[in-house]
């Protein structure tokens, strides 16, 4: 079975779109700087891996299995960008895009029932999982002084989820969309001229489940208007319901730059 080292996210669409966006925002960004504020774009790289995948679907009547072990990750590079808008000093806007796909190889320790198919055991199966996030976050700005911000705000998050299981001869998937409301916390420290310390999260703790999305980084400032970083990042959640058991982990090692028009 051939295998690639990297993989990027196969739904090439969201590219263009993000350099339409861009060039709107340039070429507007004089004019909503006079008027209220100021636009930007942030965009990050990651590495991605699984600290554990769990799944079972439908959730009441599956067979729950491990993508994580004994399944093996293939090197993951995922991408995102997010573009906002800070206006009347301590309210911003922003649109994020966040399309992550991983692929696992590996074989089945037992029969296990995916989406109505049965898998036999030790059947060498090729799975894919992707959850792609798009958010609407805003959020204030609760502290505001020179070396240390504190915002606080409230995000919409789309979700566009699937996990797929094939062999050489069985097919199964289960797909879905939804909505996610979520706390978004903001908080930067600069100890010293052109460092700084960041802390980024949307996050929700619920009866039916929870997610987490948290980075924690270090960046410095090229220019004014210009910084980049490097950080880490975890996403974790899932869902329990009679349709859908998966509950997930990935740790990201990301570098990021941002610019301010």
């Amino acid at each position: 079975m051939k295998r690639k080292l990297f993989k990027i996210p196969s739904r090439t669409w969201h590219f263009p779109l993000l350099i339409g966006t861009f060039l709107f925002l340039h070429l507007s960004s004089f004019s909503l700087k006079m008027v209220y504020g100021e636009p930007w774009v942030d965009a990050e790289l990651g590495l991605v891996f699984t600290h554990y995948n769990t799944v079972q679907i439908p959730g009441d009547s599956g067979t729950r299995f491990s993508l994580s072990s004994p399944f093996e990750q293939e090197s993951t590079v995922s991408a995102r960008v997010r573009l906002g808008y800070d206006f009347y000093d301590r309210h911003s806007l922003s649109v994020l895009i966040a399309p992550l796909t991983l692929r696992y190889t590996g074989s089945l320790e037992k029969d296990t029932v995916f989406e109505g198919v049965t898998f036999p055991k030790d059947s060498s199966v090729d799975a894919t999982y992707r959850f792609n996030s798009y958010r609407l976050t805003y959020r204030y700005e609760l502290v505001q002084e020179k070396a240390w911000k504190v915002a606080l705000g409230l995000t919409g998050k789309i979700r566009d989820a699937e996990i797929r299981l094939e062999t050489s001869s069985l097919k199964s998937s289960k797909s879905n969309v939804g909505f996610v409301p979520l706390i978004h916390l903001y908080t930067s420290i600069e100890p010293q001229r052109n460092l700084f310390l960041l802390l980024e999260a949307d996050a929700l703790v619920a009866p039916q489940g929870r997610a987490e999305d948290v980075l924690v980084a270090f960046g410095y400032k090229l220019m004014k208007d210009l910084s980049i970083r490097l950080g880490y990042r975890f996403l974790e959640g899932g869902s329990d319901s009679d349709v859908v058991y998966n509950f997930s982990y990935f740790h990201y090692t990301t570098v990021g730059i941002q610019y301010r028009f």
